[in-house]
This record gives structure tokens, C-alpha cells and sequence, in this order.
């Protein structure tokens, strides 16, 4: 396995609560109840819930894989990959497409530039498709069901990285449009164990969500496209909604108001990428706190 797997600091865990089930590495306090696990002395801090395999991990190459995760039906997942992800370790980006749409959404949320990028870097893009039992919504949390489906396919997809070719585990990030953006909402809670940060398009916080780890303080740069920006929900008051809540837990956030309703704002991906480069697992304080890089859209702020 490639040098940065060799650093990762892998821990055991359940779930949080008990409702998010799946196969962590890890050890418990059985005094306390609470997770525990070895110091070490990193530059970088490293998430300590990463999951392990539970079903047959499929050879990873660019295209559209299944994933069989234990206790859930096989799931596809379009992957994009080069051959630089058998040389070098990069990061991991999570894209959930909004209702109607596929997959290949992402290249239009990312960007191909921006995709290309993450592959020359030995990086993985990974997009799954829906389940049809989520309902009228793509994805199950964001249908109001209490299946975690979507996030175990997520879990296998790191998994099985990490098995296969290794991923830098500090650069494991989500991204998402609309229904995909609450869902990136939701898995940044609910796998804030591993998530280094994410962004939003019209995603939000509509409901309390429950903290995998509330030690790490991901990132998160939040889209909203003001007060035309409604379907079903506004997405401008959700959106604000997560921005206030990250910021009264102390975490950085950017609230960006493009002001184009409900769209991707494509002439902000190369700073999106930029935001998560600048935001690996455990930065804290942000790079950004004292202030926006020049590069940040000008209708972002802090």
C-alpha cells in the first residue's frame, strides 16, 4: 500500500447512536462507552472512522463499477479515475447529483478541469446512482427515511479505495446539487469521522442531524441562489440554516449567494476546488479565517 495508508490512524467504531451500522476499525472505551484510539505525533491530523470492506471490492478503473456492500442491494458507481492512482495517493470527492438528473452531473458540479485535476493528483471522483426504494427523492435521508443506504455505498466506495489502490485519507471530501446537496449536508454530519470538508449547491440543513465525530471541525463552502432559489424548500433558508449552525459549533463555513435561483454556479468549481485543496481533514483554524483568497468568488463570505 502506498506511503500515506502507512500513516493513517485506523479505529474501530459503531455508528453513532447506533443507527449508522457498518464495519469500522477501531477500539471502545468499555468503561466510558466512548471511542478511543493510539496518538501519534502527525503533522496532519487523520480520521479515525474508516471503514473496512464487507462485501467483494470490485478492480477500480474509470467507469461505472457495483459495489456490494453487506445487508443492502449492489449499487453503481461511476468512477473516474487515471492510471496516476497506481503511483500516487490522492483524494477522494463524493458527488450527489439532484433529482432527475445522473452521475455524470458531476462533471457539470465539479467541472472537467477540475476532475482532470483531481485525477492527475492519483485522486478519485466517485458518483453513485440512486436506489429507486429512496423514493421521489434520489436519496434516502433526503426522502425523510431513516435508511443509510447512500452513506454505506459511500463507505464501501472508501473501503474498497483504500483496499485497492490506497487514497490520501486526509482528502476524503463530498459535493452535491440540491437533493444531492442535502444529502453532502447530511453525509457531512453523519460521516463527519471522515470528511475533511464539502460543498453545497442549494443544499441545507433542514433538521437536526446527528454528529458522527464532533471533534472534527469540517468545512463547508455553502451555495444558495437567493431568494428565487425554491423548490419544494428554500434553499436559501436551509442553506443559512447549516451556515449558522457550523458557525455556533465553531467550524468554518462560507455562505456564497450567487443570486442565479436554482443552479449550479459554474464560475465558481475552480474555487470550490481550490477550498477543498485548502481544507484537508482537521484544519484548524482555516487558512481562510483571517480572510477570502482573492480567488473566492466575490458574493462569498465568511
Amino acid at each position: 500500500m502506498k506511503r500515506v495508508l502507512a500513516t493513517a490512524l485506523i479505529v474501530t467504531v459503531s455508528a453513532c447512536g447506533g443507527e449508522e451500522g457498518g464495519p469500522w476499525s477501531g477500539a471502545e472505551d468499555s468503561a466510558s462507552g466512548t471511542l478511543v484510539g493510539t496518538s501519534a505525533s502527525l503533522a496532519q491530523p487523520s480520521p479515525t472512522f474508516l471503514p473496512k470492506p464487507t462485501g467483494p471490492c470490485p478492480e477500480f478503473k474509470d467507469g461505472t463499477l457495483t459495489f456490494q456492500p453487506a445487508g443492502i442491494p449492489a449499487r453503481a458507481v461511476r468512477i473516474w479515475m487515471s492510471d496516476a492512482a497506481k503511483t500516487l495517493d490522492g483524494p477522494l470527492v463524493f458527488y450527489w447529483h439532484g433529482t432527475g438528473s445522473q452521475p455524470t452531473e458531476a462533471t457539470t458540479g465539479i467541472g472537467t478541469t477540475q476532475i482532470e485535476a483531481i485525477k492527475a493528483q492519483g485522486g478519485i471522483v466517485a458518483a453513485p446512482t440512486r436506489d429507486p426504494a429512496a423514493g421521489t427523492f434520489p436519496w434516502f435521508y433526503v426522502s425523510s427515511t431513516s435508511r443509510d443506504d447512500d452513506f454505506r455505498v459511500a463507505d464501501e466506495v472508501l473501503a474498497c479505495a483504500i483496499q485497492k489502490i490506497g487514497i490520501n485519507v486526509s482528502r476524503i471530501h463530498s459535493m452535491g446539487m440540491s437533493a444531492g446537496g442535502l444529502n453532502t449536508t447530511q453525509m457531512s454530519y453523519r460521516r463527519s469521522g471522515y470528511i475533511a470538508s464539502v460543498a453545497t449547491y442549494s443544499g441545507g440543513r433542514t433538521s437536526t442531524i446527528p454528529t458522527q465525530d464532533s471533534t472534527n471541525k469540517f468545512a463547508a463552502m455553502i451555495f444558495h441562489g437567493g431568494s428565487s432559489d425554491q423548490v419544494v424548500i428554500n434553499f436559501q433558508t436551509v442553506s443559512q440554516n447549516y451556515y449558522n449552525d457550523l458557525k455556533s459549533k465553531s467550524q468554518f463555513a462560507m455562505l456564497c449567494n450567487h443570486g442565479r435561483g436554482h443552479t449550479i454556479p459554474t464560475d465558481a468549481r475552480a474555487a470550490v476546488w481550490q477550498f477543498l485543496q485548502a481544507h484537508p481533514f482537521g484544519t484548524v483554524p482555516s487558512p481562510y479565517a483571517g480572510g477570502l483568497p482573492s480567488t473566492m468568488p466575490s458574493y462569498c463570505q465568511r
